[in-house]
């Protein structure tokens, strides 16, 4: 059984003659366990993909099935405790009034989970904090410190799947290595599954076995990591982008411009 299933999922944004059609029959499968990545270039719809298995967009149509289980489109508890998304901007996904032991205590709350101070200090150190970050705000964090709460928070109900769109992207180089590193342990430890969207791909081929590559709101390729780093990918547009993340090239740029108008 897959941990996470996604067939012929497709969506549109805006009505009638005006909608925009941003996903286009995806489909992908997650064993349980797996780290698989989603990349391809901003507009792609990667992270549309995460919104909708998170039950964030509802008005998607195909299936997504989570252990088996169907994704409903409304937001649902059971589904809140087993699915958690860590976003690309820990600042901004934390509420700046509320200190960190607020900001973790609260989903054991709203699920009835007991323990809640003791859960708290525990996923703390799970992810390289220790208590004493308990009682201070966001703004008294570094960027690589607010992730670290971004990602306790995600993890604090225990769920199976973690969908991490760009987790690193907005922190310095120097700490982008110990949130991935971390990632990893955290993944090994809890047997988690992970999706992760990003644009680089090396974050991708550091966390992930498999990824696919969009392109337009499509899935043109899927590939393991070690064909990724080979260099043998099949699809045209899959050998562009891997020759643009190795530095800025014009004719690279114009190449994907006119794929992305194709």
């Amino acid at each position: 059984m897959s941990a996470i299933s996604v067939k012929e999922l497709s969506l549109y944004f805006g009505y009638g003659a005006a909608a925009t059609q941003v996903l286009d029959d995806v489909n992908f499968t997650v064993a349980p366990g797996e780290a698989f990545g989603l990349v391809g270039e901003s507009g792609s719809g990667k992270s549309t993909i995460l919104r909708c298995i998170a039950n964030l967009y509802g008005h998607w149509s195909g299936s997504i099935e989570l252990d088996g289980r169907p994704v409903g489109r409304r937001p649902s508890r059971e589904q809140g405790r087993r699915v958690q998304m860590v976003f690309q901007d820990p600042y901004g996904s934390l509420h700046p009034r509320h200190t960190v032991n607020t900001a973790l205590s609260e989903p054991l709350r709203i699920h009835g989970i007991a323990d809640v101070q003791d859960r708290v200090e525990r996923m703390l150190v799970d992810v390289g904090l220790n208590p004493d970050f308990g009682p201070r705000y966001p703004h008294q964090l570094s960027g690589g410190q607010r992730q670290r709460v971004a990602i306790a928070r995600a993890l604090i109900t225990e769920p199976g799947i973690l969908l991490l769109d760009e987790p690193t992207s907005a922190l310095d180089v120097s700490v982008q290595a110990e949130i991935l590193n971390l990632l990893a342990d955290l993944r090994e430890q809890r047997d988690l599954t992970y999706i992760l969207v990003s644009h680089d791909l090396g974050v991708v081929a550091h966390l992930c076995s498999r990824l696919a590559v969009m392109q337009a709101g499509r899935i043109v390729e899927t590939m393991t990591t070690t064909s990724l780093m080979s260099g043998t990918a099949t699809e045209p547009y899959t050998r562009t982008l891997i020759q643009a993340s190795k530095g800025y090239d014009r004719a690279l740029v114009d190449e994907l411009a006119r794929g992305a108008a194709a």
